[in-house]
């Protein structure tokens, strides 16, 4: 690396010249992240702790279990056929009962 050029460490990875990050640790994952990496961007069934059951597209998730949906619909109840259109929602991991890929 030529002088004068600064790499910042940032927790496991650091960041070259070229502003490419680069993993320094196990560049392998978990089955459960590669699961997880599966699902993005497919439809997810979440049942909440009220009832409510939502239906969106899986974005993202975190070590709280909270996840984010992208063109969220909502429904009163898994009986309930009548939409209510949310858009982008963060569902707390507390509230979540059951998760189910969407056909």
């Amino acid at each position: 690396m030529k002088e004068g050029h600064n790499v910042s460490n940032i927790k496991d990875d650091y960041i070259h010249e070229n502003g490419e990050a680069v993993n320094t640790v196990n560049t392998e994952e978990s089955p459960a992240k590669q699961k997880l990496r599966g699902w993005l961007n497919r439809n997810l069934r979440i049942k909440m702790t009220d009832g409510r059951v939502l239906i969106g597209a899986f974005l993202c998730t975190d070590r709280d279990a909270n996840v984010i949906l992208g063109s969220c619909s909502e429904f009163l109840s898994e009986d309930h056929t009548e939409a209510r259109t949310l858009g982008l929602v963060m569902i707390p991991g507390r509230h979540i009962v059951t998760i189910h890929l969407d056909a």
